[in-house]
């Protein structure tokens, strides 16, 4: 009997879903759905996100009854840092691990007053970039808002335990850019969902100007992200040739660089930013010649 027990206490076990990675509008409907006003959806927001919140029972202006039914049917839970690595300039980069085990990393680059996060779209990457070492490992799956918020809010929590340890005043975040693992723009939507959370200011309130995404120049989704999300937008080109570009970054050959340069100048037409950054990685003897850098001054 003890056995069967066990086992059906088992199988009925159900894991509760997070309320990272809900947005001001969806915390909204849960109010609703169980019985309170819309605004009470917009405290519970800033319980999560302004104040870091880790349990419903500290939400202390929601009615009892009303926490009573988020504690039976959500959770708070939020990606764990699995390594730390600190590196002797301050740099942090952890190994962020999520619910199901799967893992990626989270870099916080110190510089000045400047403060960079660098967060993570996937678990893996289908480009096979040769100065990357993600390019080596396969796709396993995209991240979803939540895992991708949830990335800021650790670091958050974080910042002032690990860069800046011998400092007496806090420090904050002052950029965000999706250049973690993973391509960005093939994790579209969930990477729109964390930036309405991230920019809203009843939460993390982070401007859209401080907010980078950098992609390897998926052509079709640059336009999109431009009218639909409207970040800072950052290209890795690493050469001004398509042969040599093709050779460092395979996916040039589906999106080379002419149609590459028309798609950034449509960008800042249709966004926020009039600003397009070219990330370039020097490798020896490939892309680092001066007649590289006269070419990559030229391209228009």
């Amino acid at each position: 009997m003890n056995i069967s027990t066990s086992t059906q206490s088992q199988e009925t076990k159900v894991c509760k879903p997070s309320l990272i990675g809900f947005s001001r509008k969806d915390l909204s409907d849960i109010a609703v759905d169980m019985g309170q006003e819309p605004f009470k959806g917009l405290q519970l927001f800033k319980w999560i996100y302004d104040k870091g919140s880790r349990d419903f029972d500290s939400m202390t202006d929601l009615p009892q009854g009303f926490r009573n039914k988020l504690i039976t049917a959500y959770s708070l839970k939020r990606p764990t840092i699995k390594n730390e690595y600190i590196s002797e300039d301050g740099t942090c980069k952890w190994l962020t691990s999520f619910e199901d085990g799967q893992q990626a990393e989270t870099v916080m680059i110190p510089e000045g007053d400047r403060i960079t996060l660098c967060i993570s779209s996937q678990v893996g990457c289908t480009l096979t970039c040769k100065f990357c070492y993600t390019g080596t490992q396969r796709l396993v799956r995209n991240l979803s808002a939540g895992e991708i918020v949830g990335q800021v809010l650790v670091a958050k929590e974080q910042i002032n335990n690990c860069v800046y340890k011998n400092l007496k005043e806090k420090k904050m975040i002052s950029n965000i850019v999706f250049m973690g693992m993973g391509e960005p723009l093939y994790n579209f939507d969930n990477i729109k969902k964390s930036v309405e959370i991230i920019k809203d200011k009843n939460g993390i309130a982070f401007s859209h100007k401080k907010i980078t995404l950098s992609t390897s120049g998926i052509i079709p989704q640059i336009k999109k992200c431009g009218e639909e999300i409207g970040l800072n937008l950052a290209i890795s080109l690493h050469s001004p040739e398509d042969a040599i570009r093709t050779q460092i970054m395979p996916i040039n050959k589906k999106y080379p660089i002419k149609e590459l340069i028309k798609a950034c100048k449509i960008y800042t037409q249709v966004s926020n930013t009039k600003l397009v950054t070219f990330e370039y990685v020097m490798l020896k003897n490939l892309n680092d010649s001066d007649e590289d850098a006269k070419k990559t001054c030229k391209i228009s």
